[in-house]
């Protein structure tokens, strides 16, 4: 059983003595492949695009370095990349946007939603046969979801200040008119009837605006998980991945055996179930779709991964993603590690941890073991950050 799998990460760019956001994405860019790097919306942001992999080892070593090489890239310009749904620090309004018509037009249109879009997110695609296919699976995985937004949280800090969240991204994502929880639809044909109906009203320029939590690639044979914050941890960005694909297997198992099913679960506490999740990440209770109804973090975490085993095991991910989650649970939320940091330092701190954990090291990181252990790349497991910059001011 062979179902592809490849991830999208954005990452924030900072300076390395500051911790703010830097407008330097061109430059950072300058050198690295298109193919695997491009550039987003902020000046202060880029992407980069896995391969495609059958492996969550695979993944895993690609994601690394990937890692590693664009943080070279950044380094040779006195920055630092995060992987976080935002940065401690920021300063929206300062940071002006990627060149380009279409960049340009959603500046134009959307304003403020625009401008303060210094928030990053971390996308699996999972092979699908066809559309048909993926349509009905992203209405039957949606339930889930918000437990793999939980397990990804990673920006409880805006603009300085603590807001109370474990991802505050997904509150200033979900001000996008089309994102959120995805609908019901028969097939492709519907689906796409309804992203054509969202084009002709104005409210979006392309398909590429949809920006629901999941949804069906408009490029590729693909389901895309949009839902979960850039992960400081690329283990973390692993299990999520392993979660979903086994998700989506499961998914199309249920279907395979009964083709003219239709989906029976009632999506309207899907908004409430992630606004939830992004609450509390993995430090307070979830709503377990099982009966939508709050539980705790743990209980639902592990009973997706009792729902899902079986997929687990025929990819050969069990003992990985059980570790991992396991772990996750045990340690918490990145939103968690950074909330401590900053209780115990400053701001600054947290961009520090941030940056650490981004390349592969930082305080709490650990070497995984297990049945499937997947091991740091040479030189990262718990590295240090060699650059330096001026002493902290405290509370800075």
């Amino acid at each position: 059983m062979s179902v592809r799998i490849g991830v999208e990460e954005e990452f924030h760019l900072v300076h390395v003595e500051t911790g703010l956001p830097e407008p330097r994405a061109d430059r950072v860019l300058e050198g690295l492949p298109g193919d695997l790097f491009t550039t987003e919306l902020q000046q202060a942001a880029v992407e980069s695009n896995s391969g495609v992999h059958t492996s969550l080892d695979d993944l895993f070593a690609d994601l690394t370095g990937a890692r590693r090489r664009l943080d070279a890239a950044a380094a040779a310009h006195g920055l630092a990349v995060v992987a976080a749904g935002t940065v401690p620090l920021s300063r929206p309004g300062g940071v002006p946007p990627t060149a380009g018509a279409r960049y340009r037009r959603m500046v134009d249109e959307y304003r403020k939603v625009a401008d303060e879009q210094l928030i990053c997110g971390a996308h699996v695609h999972v092979d699908v046969p066809d559309r048909d296919t993926a349509v009905r699976v992203m209405c039957e995985v949606s339930p889930w979801l918000p437990a793999l937004l939980a397990l990804s949280a990673s920006s409880p800090f805006w603009l300085g200040g603590d807001t109370g969240y474990a991802s505050w991204r997904t509150m200033l994502w979900q001000r996008w008119p089309t994102a959120g929880p995805a609908g019901c639809f028969a097939d492709a044909a519907e689906y796409d009837g309804a992203v054509r109906g969202l084009i002709d009203s104005g409210v979006i320029s392309d398909a590429g605006m949809i920006y629901y939590d999941v949804r069906p690639s408009d490029h590729q044979r693909t389901l895309e998980l949009r839902i979960s914050d850039s992960c400081p941890r690329a283990e973390t960005v692993v299990l999520i991945a392993g979660l979903f694909r086994a998700l989506v297997s499961e998914a199309r198992r249920r279907l395979e055996a009964r083709p003219s099913a239709r989906c029976g679960t009632r999506h309207e506490w899907l908004r409430a179930a992630a606004w939830r999740a992004a609450r509390s990440g993995l430090e307070g209770g979830l709503v377990d779709p099982r009966t939508c109804r709050e539980s705790p973090a743990a209980d639902v975490v592990r009973g997706l991964l009792d729902k899902v085993r079986p997929e687990l095991g025929a990819h050969g991910d069990w003992g990985t993603v059980r570790t991992l989650a396991e772990q996750a649970l045990a340690e918490g939320s990145a939103a968690r590690r950074i909330r401590r940091t900053a209780h115990g330092e400053d701001l600054r701190a947290c961009t520090d941890l941030l940056m650490a954990e981004t390349r592969g090291g930082g305080r709490g990181h650990r070497r995984l073991t297990g049945p499937t252990a997947m091991d740091f790349p040479p030189g990262r497991v718990g590295a240090k950050d060699s650059r330096t910059r001026p002493a902290r001011v405290p509370g800075r």
